[in-house]
């Protein structure tokens, strides 16, 4: 049977990879949109490897972009988000991904979608998944997005132009609210014991537990976790038992097939550490340590999201993660996030307002650039 092709665009932004398609050249069926992400990734795969489509068998390398003109006045582009789970080819549209998030604006931009002139572009982005908006900015260069810079970005060889990434009131992005149980930290009962978490909601779904707590420093990288799977196995029935209370889903067989959120991360006070590049990373150079999971597989680099909502949580009083974290002399300052590739630094505007918090905005620095581009193909026989 033929092939069916599709435009499309293969970009990197920041530590992640996904296929970029004009919402204008896919069917407007939406019925048909998993079945032609999970194909064009080489999805579902057993092996785990996507060696028939263009995914590269790591949750990092396993998303898809969808984009066009905005439904809002606020917003230029319209982004919606897909992740597509590399075993099974189940596709998850209930959070965002902040690392491709920096690729939607020099997309926008390059496809003429928004138009721009000087030196510099500002690109409104309407994120669909969670109904907030990303202000995007970057540097031009003949009208198009420049990909030269001196910006060193952790876990990605070499440098690049920088893209700065505000992302707006990023509370309650997946659940309406920044404290979806309304405390800083809680209990979750487990079969054989209780674990302290703090379940937070800026820009993604997130629930931290302390790395000692799980019999870890915190400081070990991807491939000591990837070894240990009774601590994986241990931290997604915690994950499950967060999305329960934190309202994401309704049953445990539900939170089970949104892998994706809430993301989860083991947390520690500073540490001297080595990354996966061999470099040392000391414990005066970081506020708080992570190790975060997405889809049961632990991060090379933190998920941009995650990292946005960890530091939240760090200026959140009370929270498992403020209590284990560095503290800044002043609340602006952005807040240092250690994680095996490298540092992560995000800026977070929160205040207390009354018995509440709030979040204003986190900013976030990233690169990004298109790989490739023409046409994506799907065997026919997928849609049938």
């Amino acid at each position: 049977m033929k092939q069916l092709r599709i435009p499309a665009a293969f970009m990197r932004g920041g530590t992640s990879k996904a296929i970029m398609f004009l919402e204008r050249d896919l069917p407007h069926d939406r019925s048909l949109w998993d079945r032609i992400f999970a194909a064009a990734l080489g999805s579902p795969d057993p092996s785990g490897r996507q060696l028939d489509g263009l995914g590269g068998g790591l949750s990092s390398l396993s998303k898809i972009c969808v984009i066009s003109p905005s439904t809002r006045p606020d917003a230029d582009v319209d982004y919606t988000f897909a992740q597509v789970q590399i075993g099974n080819g189940a596709v998850d549209y209930s959070g965002n991904c902040g690392n491709m998030s920096s690729a939607v604006g020099p997309f926008a931009i390059d496809e003429g979608l928004v138009k721009t002139s000087g030196t510099d572009a500002l690109v409104r982005i309407h994120n669909t998944n969670t109904r907030k908006i990303i202000i995007s900015r970057f540097p031009l260069e003949d009208g198009r997005t420049a990909v030269d810079g001196g910006f060193v970005l952790p876990g990605v060889a070499g440098t690049g132009a920088p893209v700065r990434l505000d992302f707006l009131d990023p509370g309650g992005a997946g659940t309406g609210s920044l404290l979806p149980t309304g405390n800083p930290v809680d209990q979750i009962e487990m079969p054989n014991r209780c674990i302290e978490a703090s379940m937070i909601d800026a820009a993604n779904p997130c629930v931290f537990v302390a790395a000692e707590a799980m019999g870890m420093s915190g400081t070990e990288l991807p491939g000591e976790l990837e070894a240990n799977q009774a601590l994986l196995a241990e931290l997604e029935a915690i994950r499950v038992a967060a999305s329960l209370r934190m309202g994401l889903a309704r049953t445990p067989e539900e939170a089970a097939r949104k892998p994706s959120v809430p993301k989860i991360a083991m947390v520690t006070a500073p540490k001297a550490a080595r990354t996966l590049s061999g470099q040392p990373l000391g414990d005066d150079a970081a506020d708080v340590t992570a190790r975060m999971l997405s889809m049961e597989q632990p991060h090379r680099a933190i998920p941009l999201t995650g990292a946005m909502c960890l530091a939240v949580a760090a200026r959140i009083e009370g929270s498992l993660v403020h209590r284990l974290a560095r503290h800044p002399a002043d609340q602006e300052d952005p807040v240092r996030i250690a994680q095996p590739s490298g540092l992560t630094v995000v800026g977070a505007s929160v205040r207390r307002q009354g018995d509440s918090w709030h979040v204003d905005q986190a900013t976030v620095y990233r690169t990004a650039r298109r790989l490739m581009d023409g046409a994506v193909y799907i065997r026919a026989s997928e849609l049938t």
